[in-house]
């Protein structure tokens, strides 16, 4: 079996799977409970002092769902590799401390059907935006396969395309990983993020990079929303100035629930 190996344990999480068994664990016992079924989770990607409680506020909401949920289609950035269009990996399963996600291989060939789909290993062999998400997958539910995909420069008609072939039941969760604003002072990444939030909650799907750095699955997702009559319900919005950086420069977390 071809593995994904992590690339970003021990500096975005933990690498010890108890200290990381516990670390997600504490997050979503943490996290506020609400009263969502969700198909459609839209979660932030930093390092899990960073960003993890903002996303633990979405992941929490899979508590009621853990057996149904038998696949997750993810979709995220490319931050290291530039990239047109959508890449799957060329591999079986992802790897993190807490052990090993099979992938859905028969839902990624016929993904290969898309003209915007291309194998791309090397676009997930570095990208942390998806592996952050595993732990807490690996908390969240039970037995699920895995459909990793980075987006790089793709319209939304062509990222919802793909987004729609997936949908499936209620089986399939979707999760789009994406941040926020990057590198402003405090106050300005608020009032940034501020404007960013409703226009997401609006299902806007022109944003920009500068607005959201996972724009390009995010506005995938929010015209495949548009299409279906869905709305989009703001959970936790927070800054690295917020949980734990300083305020001189931070970077935004948003964590969203589409139903």
């Amino acid at each position: 079996m071809i593995i994904r190996q992590p690339a970003v344990a021990g500096t975005f999480y933990p690498d010890s799977p108890k200290a990381l068994a516990n670390s997600v664990k504490e997050m979503l016992s943490d996290a506020h409970p609400r009263d969502f079924s969700p198909k459609v989770l839209v979660v932030p990607h930093a390092g899990f002092i960073y960003s993890g409680p903002v996303a633990a506020s979405a992941y929490r909401l899979l508590n009621s769902m853990r057996q149904n949920i038998r696949r997750v289609a993810l979709l995220g950035p490319s931050h290291r590799v530039p990239l047109q269009g959508m890449a799957l990996p060329d591999c079986e399963a992802f790897a993190t401390p807490l052990g090993h996600i099979p992938l859905d291989i028969d839902a990624m060939e016929e993904l290969k059907q898309f003209s915007q789909v291309e194998t791309v290993d090397e676009a997930h062999t570095h990208e942390h935006s998806l592996e952050v998400q595993c732990p807490f997958l690996q908390e969240c539910l039970d037995d699920f396969k895995l459909i990793p995909i980075v987006v790089g420069d793709t319209s939304p008609i062509a990222v919802a395309e793909v987004i729609e072939h997936l949908w499936g039941e209620e089986e399939t969760l979707m999760i789009i990983s994406s941040d926020l604003s990057h590198y402003h002072t405090y106050e300005e990444a608020c009032y940034r993020d501020n404007q960013t939030v409703k226009a997401i909650e609006q299902l806007s799907c022109n944003l920009t990079g500068g607005q959201a750095c996972g724009c390009y699955p995010l506005n995938g997702m929010l015209k495949v929303a548009q299409h279906r009559g869905m709305d989009v319900i703001t959970l936790d919005v927070r800054n690295s100035g917020d949980t734990a950086g300083d305020k001189s420069r931070v970077v935004g977390y948003g964590a969203f629930v589409i139903q």
